[in-house]
């Protein structure tokens, strides 16, 4: 089961002024589950989106960002279709096609553009999508529209998911109340730039497009870029920020202008709590473990340590033992490519307990006080480089026997 991990109720979820969720059954995969989300928006709504650096991107990935840099689409998204069970990854034109082809049939159900449709797909890589299951699905999804259905969406974007992922969080900017609400799904296959993920973020707040482009980009950087569960960067990754417009606050034009922090603060903390969902949902995982790089020269020479931890197999696989065997996470540090670095200033932290410092074990370490924080579900892991003022967070996961039975038996 995911760590520590409290799935928001379905009345815990609060609908977004301008935005409607349909979702039904279309057997993509498998019969009985849902598997095809629709999300209509309003007219006017702002969407701004990333999405995966993996080079080989999928086909949904690359209408999408074709949509979304058409002037004449990014403050006029009216729909996204989102489905289950195949990636449509790795699928040439044909994929191309499809993905296309999906966008101009809900587009004639809404009556609007097909480049006003941005379309999502995640599942198995390197099989067609069919096609025919998802133009025979919309109708339903489409008829399903309504403002609160966003448990079910969270439902239907599920993959190697063993629990749906979703908040609400609100807000008052100019006396009126605004509404965040977000789904995600992820589970492995999770990395920057980005993760298997897929979440959509909308809020009523009314803002402009640059200012929502602005808070995608501030809030993926402190959320889903800064996860990681077995380092496999995905190909169909893609983080949706909705600005619909309709909370009745004076519109956020500038940085300056009143209320900009309050709702990037907003937008982040949800996907922060979707972000470490992923990570607590991990597959097989039993612990959740926080790494704080203190005292590095520049952000990026921490994300170096960082991520040369959290992506270690052997670092992971210690950590699912509950053994502290933690020169690993020495060595990791060690070949993290971090230039000039003076292993004898450094120190390692298991929680409170110091474990390492000038070059080697701690004076006062014990054994029995690490095995103490590896048995804990959740652990930080916390190093001071001492070289300067930088710092980073990221959070990740064990690796255990079920992480390797899910993927080995992923197409079964």
């Amino acid at each position: 089961m995911p760590v520590n991990f409290i799935p928001s109720l379905p009345e815990q979820l609060l609908p977004v002024k301008g935005v409607s969720l349909g979702i039904t059954e279309a057997g993509i995969r498998k019969s009985g589950r849902k598997d095809l989300l629709v999300i209509a928006l309003d007219d006017g709504a702002n969407v701004a989106g990333i999405f995966t650096q993996n080079a080989f991107c999928a086909a949904p990935v690359a209408v999408a960002k074709e949509h979304l840099s058409n002037p004449d689409s990014r403050s006029s998204i009216r729909a996204l279709a989102i489905n289950t069970g195949n990636a449509n990854a790795g699928t040439g034109k044909e994929g191309i096609a499809h993905a296309r082809a999906t966008c101009a049939e809900l587009a004639r159900l809404l009556s609007c553009a097909s480049h006003q449709v941005l379309p999502f797909s995640t599942g198995v890589i390197m099989e067609p999508l069919p096609l025919e299951k998802i133009i025979t699905g919309l109708p339903a999804a489409v008829a399903d529209l309504k403002p609160d259905n966003w448990f079910a969406a969270s439902q239907a974007i599920m993959t190697t998911d063993i629990v749906p992922k979703a908040v609400s969080k609100q807000i008052s900017l100019d006396g009126m109340t605004v509404t965040v609400t977000g789904i995600a799904k992820g589970s492995g296959m999770i990395h920057p730039n980005m993760a298997t993920m897929l979440s959509y973020i909308a809020t009523d707040a009314a803002l402009t497009q640059p200012l929502l482009e602005e808070i995608v980009r501030h809030a993926a950087a402190k959320s889903f870029n800064r996860i990681t569960v077995d380092g496999d960067t995905s190909t169909n990754d893609a983080f949706i920020l909705i600005g619909t417009g309709r909370a009745g606050n004076q519109a956020i034009v500038d940085k300056a202008s009143p209320g900009f922090t309050a709702l990037q603060d907003a937008v982040t903390e949800v996907a922060a709590w979707l972000a470490q969902a992923i990570v607590r949902d991990g597959e097989g995982a039993t612990k959740f473990i926080t790494i704080r790089i203190e005292g590095g020269r520049t952000p990026d020479e921490c994300n170096q340590a960082a991520y040369a931890i959290a992506r270690s197999p052997l670092v992971k696989t210690a950590f699912f033992a509950s053994d502290p065997n933690l020169g690993r996470i020495l060595a990791a540090i060690g070949y993290a490519g971090i230039n000039g670095l003076d292993v004898n200033r450094l120190q390692l932290y298991l929680d409170d307990v110091l474990v390492a410092e000038n070059g080697g074990r701690a004076s006062g370490y014990r054994e029995q006080d690490g095995q103490r924080v590896m048995k804990q579900s959740e652990i930080t892991v916390r190093v001071v480089l001492d070289r300067g003022s930088a710092s980073t967070t990221i959070w990740t996961c064990d690796l255990s026997y079920d992480y390797v039975k899910i993927n080995a038996d992923y197409r079964s």
